[in-house]
């Protein structure tokens, strides 16, 4: 079987460098809030293109407590209305229904899958606040027009950037098009940790000191709170082992773009629809998501011919029973994307020898 991402084999690679980190984390004898996140939110925060980075628990955290943050900060209040791609994973309209604001769901362009600027446009009322963009399966969202949107409509622009370390557009990274963005570093993920964890890039000090604060309890200085903050801090294992990581995040991803761009060369099935890029350096194919109208039959297929894939995603979260008050509505162009969409195998330790047979199976097949 030809996996669908080898997590092993990507680790195994830094095996004496994870170890040695690990090894000079519990020799340290300082496991929270240490010089390994120190190092990490510099480093990161270097990498992206921003002034700071703040590390949290994880992916979702770092979305909720931007918003959070901006609450405290008097720049959002309850009620408010946050634009958001109506086919992302769930995670980015959580982070909004948990601070008690408002979900606009806004369909994309089905080509790039990303959010479509036109129809965001149309979405903004009195009431919206922010726009969360997500640079979808590791895309880039058109942010230059996104942003000159936000700037005409004085709106915050929070990205989603959980999918999509290190790709760039016009020279800016991933992280540092919006007000802030916030990372994943769950361990499938182009930039994995060994565990949860997650990160917040911006270069708003006031945003990054109140982040700070709100991760750790609301507090700046011990058993002083100045916010009725949360538990929610990145340790010092998950940041050693990032750090090892962050070394190699770019090396990577030059694999992903070859495997990508063979499937792109040599998968010539009438019944897959392959995705699209802005270009080379927008992308970074987190994921590789072809679309067909007879999806079950096609995964069905390859695992018979030993190939394994993902749906990402099988339900659009305005069909899930989270949120049931929106199952009656139609988002079309969203309900065809998650009724088609097939994840094919990729990563940065897979073969070329495995990416020609997968090629060989997906044009062999007839439906």
């Amino acid at each position: 079987m030809i996996p669908f991402l080898d997590l092993k084999a990507i680790n195994a690679q830094y095996r004496d460098e994870l170890v040695d980190a690990c090894a000079r984390v519990i020799d340290s004898g300082w496991y929270i809030g240490g010089s390994e996140l120190e190092q990490f939110e510099q480093q990161f925060a270097s990498y992206c293109g921003t002034k700071y980075a703040i590390g949290v628990a994880n992916g979702l955290d770092a979305l909720i407590l931007t918003l959070r943050a901006w609450k405290e900060l008097g720049k959002l209040k309850d009620g408010d209305e946050v634009i958001v791609p109506s086919n992302t994973y769930i995670a980015s309209i959580l982070a909004i229904s948990a601070n008690n604001l408002t979900p606009i769901l806004v369909e994309p362009c089905v080509d790039s899958f990303n959010v479509d600027p036109k129809k965001i446009e149309t979405a903004i009322t009195s009431k919206t606040k922010a726009i969360l963009p997500v640079h979808l399966y590791g895309q880039l969202a058109d942010m230059p027009a996104i942003m000159d949107i936000a700037k005409r409509h004085e709106l915050l622009v929070l990205e989603d950037s959980a999918q999509a370390h290190g790709a760039s557009l016009d020279g800016k990274k991933a992280g540092s098009w919006g007000d802030a963005s916030g990372f994943s570093f769950y361990p499938g993920k182009n930039l994995g940790a060994l565990g949860d964890a997650g990160a917040i890039t911006t270069s708003d000090k006031e945003l990054a000191d109140t982040l700070r604060a709100l991760r750790n309890y609301g507090s700046h200085e011990k058993y002083k709170n100045l916010f009725q903050g949360v538990n929610s801090r990145l340790d010092e294992i998950q940041a050693a082992m990032l750090n090892v990581k962050l070394n190699h995040l770019d090396d990577e991803i030059a694999h992903r773009r070859k495997v990508a761009n063979e499937y792109l060369k040599g998968i010539n099935n009438k019944a897959i629809i392959l995705p699209t890029k802005e270009n080379d350096s927008a992308h970074v194919w987190h994921v590789f998501v072809i679309r067909c109208d007879r999806r079950d039959e096609l995964q069905k297929y390859l695992a018979d011919n030993g190939v394994q894939t993902l749906i990402h995603y099988p339900v659009p979260p305005h069909q899930q029973p989270a949120y049931r008050e929106w199952n009656e509505l139609s988002y079309p162009i969203s309900e065809s994307i998650h009724a088609k969409v097939l994840s094919l195998p990729i990563g940065p330790t897979m073969t070329m020898e495995d990416v020609n047979t997968v090629i060989q199976i997906c044009n062999e097949l007839q439906l």
